[in-house]
């Protein structure tokens, strides 16, 4: 007769404080937890990557986290006032996430269109920048674009028929007026 003897102990979740084993395994904040425990602590929503945040040991989603921990005041959805940041803010640089292209929560850098972080699977390079496939496209028209179609001023990208009836030549010949050349 076979015996098989189980140690108990290993990894614990925080939440439950149940054994976690590998096939349930979801790493964050430097400790192990159930796919199933692995939940925001205020609204119960289920966290992935990129939506948990931790505070004190607990997981948040970012709306939570924000609403909990972030900075308050007029303009930070908590009525009128003066801005209460509850101790000291950092910031670094003002401006709209799509203004910054630097890596933020992840190490992932942040679309110029949209804000939100790219990774290597839809990662396309451009005026600079990294950018979503699905953001790759004309500032103007909205027309998709590749490394072959592309063309760039002061950080935006366009495609060659809007970036040159935006910065190309103007005047007699080059289309305008009753003087165009033709082919």
């Amino acid at each position: 007769m076979l015996t098989v003897s189980f140690q108990k102990g290993g990894k614990k979740c925080p939440a439950c404080t149940k054994s976690v084993y590998a096939n349930e395994e979801v790493l964050s904040a430097g400790k192990s937890w159930h796919k199933a425990c692995f939940r925001c602590s205020a609204c119960g929503s289920t966290l992935d990557s990129t939506t948990v945040s931790d505070h004190d040991g607990k997981l948040f989603c970012r709306r939570c986290y924000g609403k909990n921990y972030g900075i308050g005041g007029y303009g930070f959805g908590q009525g009128a006032g003066v801005l209460s940041t509850d101790g000291a803010v950092k910031v670094a640089r003002q401006g709209s996430p799509a203004e910054s292209s630097e890596p933020k929560f992840g190490g992932a850098p942040k679309c110029p269109r949209c804000g939100k972080s790219v990774y290597m699977a839809e990662k396309m390079l451009g005026a600079g920048q990294t950018w979503h496939k699905g953001c790759f496209s004309c500032i103007n028209c909205r027309k998709h674009l590749d490394s072959t179609t592309v063309a760039d001023k002061d950080g935006q990208i366009y495609c060659r028929a809007c970036y040159g009836r935006e910065f190309g030549p103007k005047g007699v010949g080059f289309g305008v007026g009753g003087g165009t050349l033709q082919t």
